[in-house]
């Protein structure tokens, strides 16, 4: 890693192997690759010292429509963690999902049977209350069943 003091701001260096520059080229000529991980690349491509042109993060970032703090991010990912880590992003952590396929099916057997009584149909937060009352959820808002009944094109017994 290579750094150089212009101003208040380390300038990272990237030098890419062939086999990188290689690997790259191959990456976008192929488009199988997202275009996420495409646009890493030409990153990453532009930034190359190897090929004896400088340039700076403001101009590759105008000539790819994207922000210089991006581009200093993949040149930065690069140096410290390799060509992977930059092209493509870590695992974003996120909660366990609380309407499973079993859950699912349980949610649609409810909205297609008869409402309780007093009732003409189901309610999103009927449904849901009833998810809670019957034990299939520890607790669930009326809008996580309409997002999953509107992936499972249900009525709500009309």
């Amino acid at each position: 890693m290579a750094f150089r003091l212009s101003g208040m701001k380390p300038r990272i260096s990237v030098e890419l192997t062939r086999e990188e520059r290689a690997e790259l080229e191959g990456m976008i000529r192929s488009g199988a690759a997202s275009a996420r991980a495409q646009s890493k690349a030409r990153i990453l491509l532009l930034t190359d010292q190897s090929q004896g042109e400088r340039r700076t993060n403001q101009s590759i970032a105008r000539s790819l429509s994207c922000s210089g703090v991006h581009v200093g991010r993949v040149r930065r990912r690069f140096v410290e963690e390799g060509l992977k880590a930059a092209l493509y992003d870590k695992p974003r952590p996120g909660g366990v999902p609380k309407i499973t396929g079993e859950i699912e099916a349980q949610l649609t057997v409810l909205a297609c049977s008869d409402p309780p009584e007093g009732r003409k149909r189901w309610t999103l937060h009927l449904l849901a209350d009833q998810m809670v009352a019957l034990g299939y959820v520890e607790s669930i808002s009326h809008v996580a069943v309409l997002k999953r009944l509107k992936k499972t094109s249900s009525s709500r017994g009309g």
